[in-house]
């Protein structure tokens, strides 16, 4: 029986209507992740720092009500008490933390397309991480595809005359994420409210000594603080929705369905920021797309997306 995105913790038997669903919610995700920068390049004066500590907070006063309702802190408490799913969550706190930094930085620095050439490089890090720690393997139209991938990624090194850290930079954390919350067995709202619960003591602190030291700020203007507010959501419900979908789809299709994101961001960059793309770089994103189309190629044909199993983990 398929569950709802809001349930404790997910059955341990798949089922067909599990991955639909879980590819449903992973879809919606990765469209809601697209269209985030609009949002953040509107608090660009406000610091990445500061939008941070406010999405964290606001995340957490809407988790906490959704688990009110429910009637589900008791999951929470049960994470904490586990003594391996409680370093488990606060690795993963941290790894989604950094992940956060980097990107809003990147969207208030003008550096969208390196930012979204990091998540098209994600997809290329759950693949390795679904091999190596998950058993998954990939037949040869799948290989191709990545081998595809490995080459743009190359290209767009070449394309930026330098090592493209902030692409790494959010390939890397949000892979690990990826990884370590697959790996512990969390409902998606009990183990994102624990997530906030352990950062938001540092970002409650680093908004009261802000504050305290250089005034309301942001928070005296209601425009501002309407925005920093939505972030909230904004954070909380794309994460809810992928946590549901990595918890009923092999990280080989997360990964391929996570180039919906990066697709958007990297549009947004160059036809709303007007942000500089030269031929290489060009070249490199389209290689990408290609990549996108032989895995999804694979994916159809032999009917992968809506019946595959999860593995044990």
């Amino acid at each position: 029986m398929s569950v709802s995105p809001i349930d404790p913790a997910p059955q341990p038997r798949a089922h067909p209507g599990d991955a639909r669903s879980g590819a449903v919610a992973a879809v919606a995700t990765f469209l809601l992740w697209g269209f985030l920068p609009l949002l953040f390049r509107q608090l660009e004066a406000v610091g990445s720092v500061m939008i941070v500590a406010e999405r964290t907070m606001w995340s957490l006063l809407l988790l906490g009500g959704i688990l009110l309702v429910t009637r589900n802190f008791g999951h929470v408490r049960a994470l904490f008490a586990d003594r391996r799913k409680a370093i488990i969550m606060v690795i993963s706190a941290v790894l989604l933390a950094f992940n956060w930094l980097l990107y809003v930085w990147a969207v208030e620095t003008g550096q969208v397309i390196e930012a979204s050439f990091g998540y098209f490089i994600n997809p290329l890090v759950n693949v390795a991480m679904g091999m190596v720690l998950l058993g998954e393997r990939q037949n040869r139209l799948q290989t191709v595809a990545i081998a595809i991938a490995v080459f743009a990624i190359l290209l767009q090194a070449l394309g930026m005359g330098s090592v493209p850290v902030i692409a790494l930079g959010l390939a890397l954390s949000f892979g690990l994420y990826s990884y370590f919350r697959k790996t512990v067995m969390a409902g998606p709202v009990a183990g994102l409210f624990s997530e906030t619960v352990i950062l938001t003591p540092v970002a409650l602190a680093y908004v009261v000594f802000h504050i305290g030291t250089t005034g309301w700020g942001p928070h005296g203007d209601p425009g501002t603080l309407a925005l920093l507010v939505l972030t909230g959501p904004a954070t909380a419900v794309p994460l809810l929705l992928f946590a549901y979908g990595v918890q009923r789809l092999r990280l080989t299709t997360i990964g391929m369905l996570q180039y919906i994101s990066p697709s958007l961001q990297f549009m947004v960059a160059v036809f709303v920021f007007h942000e500089e793309l030269n031929g290489l770089r060009l070249l490199s994103f389209g290689l990408i797309w290609l990549s996108l189309a032989v895995f999804s190629f694979d994916s159809f044909r032999n009917r992968r997306l809506p019946v595959e199993p999860v593995p044990a983990g």
